[in-house]
Protein backbone atom coordinates (compact mmCIF):
# COMPACT_ATOMS: atom_id res chain seq x y z
CA UNK A 1 0.00 0.00 0.00
CA UNK A 2 1.13 3.53 -1.21
CA UNK A 3 2.65 5.95 2.04
CA UNK A 4 0.40 9.02 2.16
CA UNK A 5 2.97 11.87 2.16
CA UNK A 6 0.18 14.73 1.90
CA UNK A 7 1.57 17.54 4.83
CA UNK A 8 -0.34 20.45 5.71
CA UNK A 9 2.03 23.33 8.03
CA UNK A 10 -0.49 25.32 10.27
CA UNK A 11 0.95 28.39 11.28
CA UNK A 12 -1.04 30.69 13.94
CA UNK A 13 -0.69 34.37 13.68
CA UNK A 14 -1.22 37.43 16.05
CA UNK A 15 -0.05 40.91 15.72
CA UNK A 16 3.08 39.13 13.37
CA UNK A 17 3.98 41.28 11.13
CA UNK A 18 7.21 41.34 12.30
CA UNK A 19 8.39 37.77 11.51
CA UNK A 20 5.57 35.66 9.82
CA UNK A 21 6.77 36.66 6.13
CA UNK A 22 10.22 35.17 7.19
CA UNK A 23 8.24 31.80 8.58
CA UNK A 24 6.46 31.88 5.71
CA UNK A 25 8.88 31.95 2.99
CA UNK A 26 11.09 29.42 5.47
CA UNK A 27 8.27 26.67 4.95
CA UNK A 28 7.85 27.56 1.12
CA UNK A 29 11.59 27.10 0.76
CA UNK A 30 11.38 23.23 2.09
CA UNK A 31 13.24 20.45 0.33
CA UNK A 32 10.00 18.03 0.67
CA UNK A 33 10.14 16.28 -2.54
CA UNK A 34 6.03 16.21 -2.23
CA UNK A 35 3.00 19.03 -1.96
CA UNK A 36 2.93 20.91 1.05
CA UNK A 37 0.21 22.92 1.95
CA UNK A 38 0.84 26.13 4.20
CA UNK A 39 -2.04 27.20 6.10
CA UNK A 40 -1.98 30.67 8.27
CA UNK A 41 -4.45 31.04 10.58
CA UNK A 42 -4.50 35.31 11.71
CA UNK A 43 -6.34 34.95 14.82
CA UNK A 44 -7.72 38.51 15.00
CA UNK A 45 -4.68 40.58 14.50
CA UNK A 46 -4.64 44.27 14.19
CA UNK A 47 -1.88 44.82 12.50
CA UNK A 48 -0.87 44.27 8.94
CA UNK A 49 -0.16 40.33 9.53
CA UNK A 50 -3.24 39.88 6.78
CA UNK A 51 -1.78 41.75 4.51
CA UNK A 52 1.59 40.24 4.80
CA UNK A 53 0.14 36.88 4.00
CA UNK A 54 -2.03 38.12 1.32
CA UNK A 55 1.09 38.52 -0.95
CA UNK A 56 1.57 34.74 -0.70
CA UNK A 57 -0.82 33.43 -3.32
CA UNK A 58 0.27 29.95 -2.42
CA UNK A 59 -0.77 30.20 1.26
CA UNK A 60 -4.11 29.57 2.60
CA UNK A 61 -5.52 32.71 4.36
CA UNK A 62 -7.87 32.35 7.29
CA UNK A 63 -9.26 35.11 9.69
CA UNK A 64 -11.02 34.61 12.90
CA UNK A 65 -12.05 36.82 15.88
CA UNK A 66 -8.93 36.44 18.41
CA UNK A 67 -9.73 33.16 20.38
CA UNK A 68 -6.04 32.07 21.16
CA UNK A 69 -3.58 29.92 19.45
CA UNK A 70 -4.93 27.08 20.26
CA UNK A 71 -8.37 27.85 18.61
CA UNK A 72 -6.33 29.15 15.29
CA UNK A 73 -4.44 25.68 15.27
CA UNK A 74 -7.26 24.03 15.55
CA UNK A 75 -9.68 25.82 12.82
CA UNK A 76 -6.13 25.79 10.53
CA UNK A 77 -6.10 21.85 10.59
CA UNK A 78 -9.74 21.73 10.29
CA UNK A 79 -9.97 23.42 6.91
CA UNK A 80 -6.22 21.65 5.59
CA UNK A 81 -6.13 18.79 3.88
CA UNK A 82 -2.57 16.67 4.69
CA UNK A 83 -2.85 13.47 6.58
CA UNK A 84 -0.06 14.87 8.44
CA UNK A 85 -0.34 18.15 10.36
CA UNK A 86 2.67 20.45 11.02
CA UNK A 87 2.78 23.06 13.35
CA UNK A 88 5.21 25.92 14.21
CA UNK A 89 4.59 29.48 15.28
CA UNK A 90 4.65 32.52 13.07
CA UNK A 91 8.05 33.43 15.31
CA UNK A 92 9.54 30.27 13.78
CA UNK A 93 11.84 29.70 10.96
CA UNK A 94 12.25 26.43 9.86
CA UNK A 95 15.31 24.89 8.41
CA UNK A 96 15.13 23.83 4.62
CA UNK A 97 14.99 20.02 5.97
CA UNK A 98 12.93 20.47 8.53
CA UNK A 99 9.45 18.40 7.06
CA UNK A 100 11.92 16.03 5.71
CA UNK A 101 13.69 15.22 8.34
CA UNK A 102 10.64 15.18 10.62
CA UNK A 103 8.78 12.48 8.10
CA UNK A 104 11.86 10.01 8.90
CA UNK A 105 10.81 10.24 12.57
CA UNK A 106 7.69 8.41 11.14
CA UNK A 107 9.86 5.38 10.51
CA UNK A 108 10.20 4.17 13.93
CA UNK A 109 7.74 1.51 15.21
CA UNK A 110 4.15 2.69 16.47
CA UNK A 111 5.30 6.61 16.13
CA UNK A 112 2.43 9.04 15.31
CA UNK A 113 3.81 12.47 16.20
CA UNK A 114 7.48 13.68 15.82
CA UNK A 115 8.78 16.55 17.75
CA UNK A 116 11.58 18.47 16.89
CA UNK A 117 13.60 21.42 18.59
CA UNK A 118 15.31 24.75 18.33
CA UNK A 119 17.56 26.99 16.92
CA UNK A 120 17.88 30.75 17.45
CA UNK A 121 17.23 33.61 15.14
CA UNK A 122 17.48 36.36 17.26
CA UNK A 123 21.55 35.14 18.26
CA UNK A 124 22.43 39.00 19.31
CA UNK A 125 20.17 39.38 22.16
CA UNK A 126 21.96 38.41 25.32
CA UNK A 127 18.05 37.09 26.41
CA UNK A 128 17.42 35.36 24.06
CA UNK A 129 20.83 32.90 24.05
CA UNK A 130 20.29 32.66 27.73
CA UNK A 131 16.26 31.04 26.69
CA UNK A 132 17.74 29.22 24.06
CA UNK A 133 20.74 27.60 25.81
CA UNK A 134 18.45 26.46 28.62
CA UNK A 135 16.09 24.54 26.24
CA UNK A 136 19.06 23.04 24.00
CA UNK A 137 20.01 21.44 27.53
CA UNK A 138 16.98 20.02 28.66
CA UNK A 139 16.93 18.92 24.82
CA UNK A 140 20.40 17.38 24.87
CA UNK A 141 20.79 15.96 28.46
CA UNK A 142 16.79 15.08 29.48
CA UNK A 143 14.19 14.38 26.41
CA UNK A 144 14.67 10.72 25.77
CA UNK A 145 14.22 9.27 22.40
CA UNK A 146 10.49 8.64 22.95
CA UNK A 147 9.57 11.34 25.33
CA UNK A 148 5.89 12.30 27.22
CA UNK A 149 5.25 16.19 25.57
CA UNK A 150 5.86 17.88 22.89
CA UNK A 151 6.32 21.61 22.24
CA UNK A 152 3.57 23.10 19.59
CA UNK A 153 6.47 25.10 17.82
CA UNK A 154 7.73 22.02 16.22
CA UNK A 155 5.56 19.12 16.05
CA UNK A 156 4.15 16.98 13.49
CA UNK A 157 0.76 14.54 14.37
CA UNK A 158 -0.97 12.34 11.88
CA UNK A 159 -4.24 13.43 11.59
CA UNK A 160 -6.51 10.80 13.10
CA UNK A 161 -4.66 10.85 16.03
CA UNK A 162 -4.84 14.66 16.19
CA UNK A 163 -8.67 14.32 15.67
CA UNK A 164 -9.38 11.16 17.98
CA UNK A 165 -8.30 13.14 21.15
CA UNK A 166 -10.10 16.89 19.72
CA UNK A 167 -7.02 18.71 19.45
CA UNK A 168 -5.66 21.42 21.14
CA UNK A 169 -7.69 22.65 24.60
CA UNK A 170 -9.55 25.93 22.80
CA UNK A 171 -9.77 26.92 26.91
CA UNK A 172 -6.31 27.99 26.75
CA UNK A 173 -6.88 31.42 25.91
CA UNK A 174 -3.03 32.35 25.77
CA UNK A 175 0.12 30.14 24.25
CA UNK A 176 0.61 28.41 27.93
CA UNK A 177 -0.33 24.52 28.43
CA UNK A 178 -2.25 23.59 25.07
CA UNK A 179 0.79 21.99 23.88
CA UNK A 180 1.71 19.64 26.89
CA UNK A 181 -2.37 18.99 27.72
CA UNK A 182 -2.37 17.65 23.79
CA UNK A 183 0.95 15.85 24.40
CA UNK A 184 -0.40 14.02 27.49
CA UNK A 185 -3.73 13.37 25.57
CA UNK A 186 -2.33 11.21 23.22
CA UNK A 187 0.07 9.60 25.52
CA UNK A 188 -2.84 8.65 27.54
CA UNK A 189 -4.31 6.88 24.01
CA UNK A 190 -1.37 4.61 24.04
CA UNK A 191 0.44 6.42 20.86
CA UNK A 192 4.41 7.39 20.85
CA UNK A 193 6.32 10.64 20.57
CA UNK A 194 9.49 10.58 18.51
CA UNK A 195 11.99 13.33 19.49
CA UNK A 196 14.09 13.76 16.03
CA UNK A 197 16.66 16.11 17.55
CA UNK A 198 17.97 17.31 14.51
CA UNK A 199 14.91 18.83 12.86
CA UNK A 200 14.65 22.41 13.65
CA UNK A 201 13.22 25.93 13.91
CA UNK A 202 14.79 28.64 14.36
CA UNK A 203 13.10 30.73 16.96
CA UNK A 204 12.84 34.31 17.54
CA UNK A 205 13.56 34.17 21.58
CA UNK A 206 12.12 36.69 23.97
CA UNK A 207 14.27 39.78 23.98
CA UNK A 208 12.35 42.04 26.99
CA UNK A 209 13.17 40.57 30.57
CA UNK A 210 9.57 41.50 31.57
CA UNK A 211 7.98 40.41 29.02
CA UNK A 212 9.36 37.23 29.36
CA UNK A 213 8.69 37.27 33.26
CA UNK A 214 5.08 37.98 32.61
CA UNK A 215 5.16 34.94 30.24
CA UNK A 216 6.73 32.92 32.91
CA UNK A 217 4.30 33.77 35.59
CA UNK A 218 1.92 32.58 32.88
CA UNK A 219 3.03 29.34 32.75
CA UNK A 220 3.27 28.70 36.52
CA UNK A 221 -0.89 29.34 36.39
CA UNK A 222 -1.40 26.34 33.77
CA UNK A 223 1.36 23.99 35.52
CA UNK A 224 -0.92 23.50 38.44
CA UNK A 225 -4.04 23.06 35.92
CA UNK A 226 -2.07 20.60 33.93
CA UNK A 227 -1.75 18.93 36.96
CA UNK A 228 -4.87 18.73 37.93
CA UNK A 229 -6.23 17.56 34.65
CA UNK A 230 -3.30 15.30 34.53
CA UNK A 231 -1.82 14.08 37.55
CA UNK A 232 0.20 11.48 36.32
CA UNK A 233 2.43 13.95 34.60
CA UNK A 234 3.77 15.36 38.54
CA UNK A 235 6.57 13.16 38.20
CA UNK A 236 7.89 14.32 34.99
CA UNK A 237 7.15 14.52 31.42
CA UNK A 238 11.23 13.70 29.65
CA UNK A 239 11.56 17.75 30.06
CA UNK A 240 10.70 19.11 33.14
CA UNK A 241 13.63 17.50 35.68
CA UNK A 242 14.07 17.44 39.56
CA UNK A 243 15.20 21.41 39.67
CA UNK A 244 11.55 22.55 38.43
CA UNK A 245 10.26 20.26 41.18
CA UNK A 246 12.01 22.08 43.95
CA UNK A 247 11.51 25.61 42.94
CA UNK A 248 7.83 25.87 44.54
CA UNK A 249 9.32 24.74 48.25
CA UNK A 250 12.36 26.57 47.87
CA UNK A 251 10.56 30.03 46.61
CA UNK A 252 7.62 29.54 49.19
CA UNK A 253 10.47 28.95 51.91
CA UNK A 254 11.60 32.72 51.39
CA UNK A 255 7.97 33.54 52.99
CA UNK A 256 10.08 32.79 56.40
CA UNK A 257 11.52 36.32 56.02
CA UNK A 258 8.11 37.74 58.02
CA UNK A 259 9.18 35.56 60.84
CA UNK A 260 13.35 35.00 60.52
CA UNK A 261 14.55 37.21 58.03
CA UNK A 262 18.33 36.69 58.48
CA UNK A 263 17.78 32.81 57.47
CA UNK A 264 15.54 33.69 54.83
CA UNK A 265 17.93 36.39 53.59
CA UNK A 266 20.84 33.83 53.51
CA UNK A 267 18.52 31.28 51.55
CA UNK A 268 17.93 33.49 48.92
CA UNK A 269 21.33 34.03 48.41
CA UNK A 270 22.46 30.29 48.31
CA UNK A 271 19.29 30.11 45.60
CA UNK A 272 20.60 32.50 43.55
CA UNK A 273 24.57 30.80 44.23
CA UNK A 274 22.58 27.51 43.05
CA UNK A 275 21.10 28.98 39.66
CA UNK A 276 24.60 30.75 38.46
CA UNK A 277 26.58 27.75 39.24
CA UNK A 278 23.75 25.43 37.48
CA UNK A 279 24.16 27.84 34.59
CA UNK A 280 28.29 27.54 35.00
CA UNK A 281 27.59 23.84 33.62
CA UNK A 282 24.90 24.44 31.53
CA UNK A 283 26.57 26.88 29.52
CA UNK A 284 30.28 26.78 30.41
CA UNK A 285 32.36 29.10 31.30
CA UNK A 286 30.63 32.06 29.44
CA UNK A 287 29.97 35.79 30.46
CA UNK A 288 26.43 35.48 30.57
CA UNK A 289 26.50 32.41 33.06
CA UNK A 290 25.63 35.59 35.94
CA UNK A 291 22.99 37.19 33.74
CA UNK A 292 21.57 33.57 33.28
CA UNK A 293 21.65 32.75 36.83
CA UNK A 294 19.70 36.26 37.65
CA UNK A 295 16.96 35.54 35.11
CA UNK A 296 16.60 32.06 36.18
CA UNK A 297 16.51 33.21 39.78
CA UNK A 298 13.79 35.44 38.59
CA UNK A 299 11.78 33.10 36.58
CA UNK A 300 11.59 30.86 39.66
CA UNK A 301 9.89 33.38 41.95
CA UNK A 302 7.44 34.37 38.94
CA UNK A 303 6.72 30.78 37.80
CA UNK A 304 6.09 30.11 41.90
CA UNK A 305 3.40 33.19 42.08
CA UNK A 306 2.35 31.81 39.24
CA UNK A 307 1.39 28.69 40.59
CA UNK A 308 -0.67 29.51 43.30
CA UNK A 309 -2.68 32.35 41.40
CA UNK A 310 -3.09 29.20 39.78
CA UNK A 311 -4.45 27.59 43.10
CA UNK A 312 -6.22 30.62 44.21
CA UNK A 313 -7.83 31.01 40.09
CA UNK A 314 -8.91 27.53 39.73
CA UNK A 315 -10.55 26.87 43.63
CA UNK A 316 -12.46 30.39 42.74
CA UNK A 317 -13.76 28.14 39.28
CA UNK A 318 -14.93 25.44 41.10
CA UNK A 319 -16.68 27.04 43.38
CA UNK A 320 -18.24 29.44 40.62
CA UNK A 321 -18.96 26.18 38.95
CA UNK A 322 -16.86 27.66 35.60
CA UNK A 323 -13.38 26.43 34.12
CA UNK A 324 -11.42 28.48 32.92
CA UNK A 325 -7.90 28.31 31.77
Amino acid sequence: MAVDRGVSVVIPAYNAEDTIAAAIESVLAQDYAHPVELVVVDDGSTDATADIVRRYPAVVYIHQENAGPASARNHGARVSKGSTLFFTDSDCCPERSWISKMMQGFAQEGVMVVAGSYGIANVASRLARVIHEEIIFRHRVLMPEFPKAFGSYNVAIRREVFEAVGGFNAQYRRASGEDNDLSYKIIARGERIFFQRDACVDHYHQESLPRYLKEQFRHGVWRLRIYVDHPGMMAGDGYTFWKDMIEIPVVAAHLLIFFWPIPALMLLLLFLLFEIVFCGIMMGARRDIFFAGYVLWLRSFMRTAGFFSGFFILLKDRLSGVKKI
